[in-house]
């Protein structure tokens, strides 16, 4: 807990990293990688390219200075970032190097506006946040039954195309089993070498669990942007027979499959594959539970995993699917492809008749907020709406 000497410098900087959180930020990750090039070996830096990465660390430090004596407020977002970082392997020792380049960060950008005494404040606050962050991390390691950073080797034994941009990946044992167990929601890292770079990324995993397998379902991403580059990769270069370096699964947009009320599911584009985990989970699990399925996608050639939604159909005695559209083509039938035409839209789902679900977003950030904000102009309570998302999306209910 902040010491109340330091908190009322921690007030008076809300404003300063409105204004300047960025430049701070910008400015870290410049002196990080100059200091401690060894670290771009676990940051994202397609993330870094466009400027994803630096807007997130902005966002979140804003965050903390807003809302550090809302705890209750603040738990949520330290849960997904404990579980993010577990995914890449950060150990307690990175956390004096990022305090370090984060107060000279503050000094550089503030100049003197950064006395003593508010480097000091600082620091304090980055000291208590960076033990929560730490306990929490051992704990979950703990639970994992991981090494930080521990990585497994695994094979690649099938690779089917979804859909015209998105390709799945099964990966299994050396001799043919389940890499591990995990809860449908979670994700696994992945780590790509190129160009002497080790690189990771993160991939729902998007099968059931009771499979003898993990699924991940890659979209290709176009040449041109940075963050699709191990993406790409996996495309380009996998084939069935290799091999490649997994963490264990992490992750905690984690759907309740057990119970019998209603539960949503809504996605757009790639989002959609934790979401056919957890619908594949409710079909082997828990048949009679009353499921609405929705996505969005741009038109047929760009909806992965319709398989997996009609094998469900089969044993999801309550589900109802609902397909949008926003450009069908000529081949893509009404009715039988698709229900609606246009973006998502929360009025043709009928939610008075799962008025106690519980609902559950992932897709693109434009797509989540714009749900969102329609669910609670509904009426919906934000405790009963959960999104899988990353980045600066993760903080816009506290910023």
């Amino acid at each position: 807990m902040l010491s109340e000497a330091v908190r009322p410098y921690i007030d008076a900087s809300v404003p300063v990293l409105r204004e300047h959180g960025l430049a701070i930020t910008t400015h870290f990750y410049t002196s990080l990688f100059a200091a401690h090039p060894e670290l771009k070996h676990i940051f994202n830096l397609g993330n870094q390219a466009n400027g994803a990465q630096q807007q997130s660390l902005a966002s979140a430090v804003f965050a903390y200075a807003a809302n550090y004596r809302n705890p209750d407020a603040l738990a949520p977002v330290v849960e997904r970032i404990v579980h993010k970082h577990a995914s890449l392997g950060i150990t307690a020792e990175h956390y004096p190097i990022v305090g370090k380049h984060l107060l000279d960060a503050i000094q550089a950008v503030l100049g003197d506006a950064a006395t003593p005494d508010l480097l000091a404040a600082w620091g304090e606050a980055y000291g208590v946040l960076a033990n929560v962050l730490i306990d929490a991390e051992k704990k979950l390691y703990a639970k994992a039954g991981v090494q930080a950073g521990e990585l497994q080797t695994l094979v690649v034994s099938d690779i089917r195309s979804e859909s015209e941009n998105v390709t799945s990946f099964y990966l299994q044992t050396a001799d043919g089993k389940s890499p591990g167990v995990f809860h449908p929601g979670q994700y696994i890292s992945v780590a790509v070498t190129i160009d002497g770079l080790r690189q990771l990324r993160q991939y729902s995993l998007s099968d059931a669990p009771e499979q003898p397998w993990w699924r991940i379902s890659v979209k290709r991403e176009s040449e041109n942007q940075p963050a699709g580059r191990i993406s790409n990769w996996l495309h380009d270069n996998l084939k069935v027979g290799a091999t490649l370096q997994s963490s264990a699964a992490f992750g905690d947009f984690r759907p309740v499959i057990e119970g019998e009320n209603p539960i949503v599911l809504l996605s757009a584009g790639v989002g959609i594959t934790p979401m056919i985990s957890v619908l594949n989970t409710l079909a082997a699990r828990n048949p009679h539970r009353r499921v609405l399925f929705a996505h969005a996608a741009r038109h047929g050639r760009h909806h992965p995993l319709r398989n997996d939604v009609r094998a469900a159909r089969s044993k999801l005695k309550a589900l109802t699917e609902v397909q949008f559209y926003e450009m069908p083509e000529a081949a893509d039938q009404v009715g039988v492809d698709y229900q609606h035409e246009g973006r998502m839209a929360l009025h043709c789902l009928n939610l008075e008749q799962v008025a106690d679900a519980h609902i559950y977003l992932c897709g693109p950030g434009g797509f989540m907020r714009e749900q969102w904000r329609e669910l609670i102009a509904a009426g919906v309570p934000p405790s009963r709406i959960h999104r899988e998302v990353f980045g600066p999306d993760l903080l816009d209910h506290l910023i």
